[in-house]
Order: structure tokens, then C-alpha cells, then sequence
């Protein structure tokens, strides 16, 4: 069948030769203008501009909170701009690590993205080997929201505010226990951090997940967390079955303006907050990022997107790619202080 391929082949391009010398063009010039593509533009696909196709936005966390909800808000809106399929695809599992390996594996031209927790810079300091370099093997696009963590406490504790939190735990070294949703996680990280910038000794208790922690501080069995489950956390505020003692941005949230933040409450300098962003395999084309930063942070800026997620106490940032770039390496570097300080050794 070769055979006979390639001599119908050979037959057809002598009837080419025969037919362009007989109209005074040479052979030679004819094989030139073939091999441009000039006469006969076979791949006429890779011509039409980005997007030409559909677009998998991949989550490697469950379905739920704001990460998965943002990128089921920027997918609806790209399809709505771009006449092409956005859809998101949840592959949770390994901590992050499968739906994220996943994307470094893609191929770099723009059709598979990766909806980045801010796991991705705390998890080097959390596994010794992971089957992807968080900085090599990614491009940045956007970072896209965060979201406040609170320092709850149980009720019972005979504290009102952290300064006096701090002074009940250092007179009793190691005595405190508190939740967190599983090692190395961000909660885990973010009482880590408040409590070697405080001085203090807490006992950490992992759980599998903030629901299980939640319930045992709200039976006392633990008494202090970190938590940015917020529609979880309120209607326990709000009874007074947990108290908040401060909240880990920078700056106060507008949702909550009565809680101070750690570092008005006697911790200068302390941030420590759930992230997501936008990421690309690394190798993807400038222009494609330019285009995705561009269209993502317009679409962050819609009021009902901030709205819709300010429920789950989500604040849009929209930054530029290259601003992104400098937080992700800072955020790295910060984390693999914290756990080495802390003495967590990656699993």
C-alpha cells in the first residue's frame, strides 16, 4: 500500500513539473514556492488566533470555596467573551499535587490552566520530593483573590484579645492544643508562624479537613484554630460558641471591621492568608498569558463577580503576571522558614 502511495505520489508531481515548465515556471521555483507553503496552505488550524478551541481550567481541590468558585466565575465569563467552551475540571487528591502535576505536564499552548491554591508555595516545604518544580515548570498569570484566616479560640479560655491569649499561653508551655486542617496545610503554617513570633508553645492536633477541627474546638477538646471557613465560622460567632481574636491580613476586613488584625493586636509585621491564582505550564507563549491576564483581571473587576465572592470573604486582587511572579517566590521562601523554625519535616 506504501508502494503504491508513494509512486501515485511521484506520478502526480511529474504531472505538476510537466504542467508549470509548459507555462514558462521552473521547476526549481515551483519547489521553493511549495516548501513556503505558498501555493498549498496545509495547516491552516494553526493560523486562527488564540483561542481556537476549548479551554480546561484545572482545580486540584474539591468543588467548594473560593478558588473553585473563581474559576467557575472566570470560565462562565471567557466562554460568554471568547464564543469558546471554558470549563473547569476538579481534580482534587495528594494534598493538590495530582490536579497541579497534571497541568505541568500539559502542553504550553494555553488550553490547560491551572486555578493555583496557595498551596503550591507551601507545599515544597511540606513533601520531599514533588514530581514538579513550583518555579520552573509554571508560568504565572494572575493571582486572583485571598482570603483572611481568623485566630478563633473556645470560649472558655478566660482571654478577651491575643495580647492576652499570648500571656495565658506562655505561662503554660505546651498545655494549649489546636486544630488545624492537616499538616503543613495553611493553617497549620499560619498558628506555626504566631507562635514563633510570639514566643509561645502550643500542642498542634491535625485533622482531615477544617470541618473536623471545627467540631472539636467547638466541644473544647481543642481550644484555638485557624480558620478561613467562614461560612462555617459565623453562625458560631454569632452565638458566642466561639470567639475570633484576630484576623491575619494586613489590614482590617471591611465584613468584620470590629476584629483587629494580629498585627494591631500585638504582633507587628504578621500576614498570613489562603491564596489562588491563575498558572500556565511554563513554555506558554507571551502573548497568550498577555491575553489571559488581561481578559481575567477585567473580569475580576465585574461587581457581581467581588460580590458574589465576598461570600465566602474573598477579596479580588487581579494582579499582573510579573507582580505574581515576585509573591510566589517570597511566599516560598517565607513557608520554608516557618516549617523549618517549627521543625515540620516534609513527608
Amino acid at each position: 500500500m506504501i508502494f503504491l502511495s508513494t509512486n501515485r505520489f511521484r506520478a502526480k508531481t511529474k504531472s505538476l513539473k510537466f504542467f508549470y515548465e509548459k507555462c514558462f515556471l521552473s521547476w526549481p521555483i515551483l519547489s521553493s514556492l511549495l516548501a513556503l507553503g505558498f501555493l498549498f496552505p496545509f495547516n491552516s488550524e494553526a493560523e486562527d488566533p488564540y483561542p481556537n478551541r476549548p479551554i480546561r481550567i484545572i482545580v486540584p481541590t474539591a468543588a467548594g470555596g473560593p478558588s473553585d468558585t473563581s474559576s467557575r466565575l472566570i470560565a462562565n465569563e471567557l466562554t460568554k467573551r471568547w464564543g469558546k467552551q471554558v470549563m473547569v475540571d476538579n481534580r482534587a487528591g495528594a494534598g493538590t499535587l495530582i490536579g497541579t502535576d497534571l497541568v505541568a505536564k500539559s502542553p504550553p499552548d494555553g488550553y490547560t490552566l491551572l486555578a493555583a491554591p496557595g498551596a503550591i508555595a507551601t507545599n515544597p516545604s511540606s513533601y520531599k520530593k514533588l514530581p514538579y518544580d513550583t518555579l520552573r515548570d509554571f508560568t504565572p498569570i494572575t493571582q486572583t483573590l485571598y482570603v483572611p484566616n481568623l485566630i478563633l479560640i473556645h470560649p472558655s479560655l478566660p482571654v478577651k484579645d491575643l495580647r492576652q491569649f499570648i500571656a495565658f499561653a506562655k505561662a503554660r508551655p505546651g498545655e494549649l492544643m489546636y486544630a488545624s486542617a492537616g499538616y503543613g496545610t495553611n493553617p497549620h503554617l499560619t498558628m506555626e508562624l504566631l507562635t514563633n513570633m510570639a514566643h509561645i508553645q502550643l500542642t498542634h492536633v491535625a485533622f482531615k479537613g477544617s470541618a473536623p477541627g471545627l467540631v472539636e474546638l467547638l466541644a473544647g477538646r481543642v481550644v484555638a484554630s485557624a480558620s478561613s471557613a467562614f461560612p462555617l465560622i459565623m453562625p458560631h460567632l454569632k452565638t458566642g460558641k466561639l470567639r475570633s481574636l484576630a484576623i491575619t491580613t494586613r489590614t482590617r476586613s471591611e465584613a468584620l471591621p470590629d476584629i483587629p488584625t494580629v498585627d494591631e493586636a500585638g504582633l507587628p509585621g504578621y500576614e498570613a492568608v489562603q491564596w489562588s491564582a491563575l498558572m500556565a505550564p511554563a513554555g506558554t507563549p507571551t502573548e497568550i498569558i498577555h491575553r489571559l491576564n488581561k481578559e481575567v483581571v477585567d473580569i475580576l473587576k465585574l461587581k457581581e463577580v467581588k460580590e458574589h465572592l465576598a461570600k465566602d470573604s474573598a477579596i479580588v486582587l487581579g494582579s499582573s503576571a510579573e507582580e505574581f511572579a515576585v509573591f510566589l517566590k517570597a511566599e516560598i521562601i517565607k513557608w520554608a522558614k516557618v516549617a523549618k523554625v517549627a521543625g515540620i519535616k516534609a513527608e
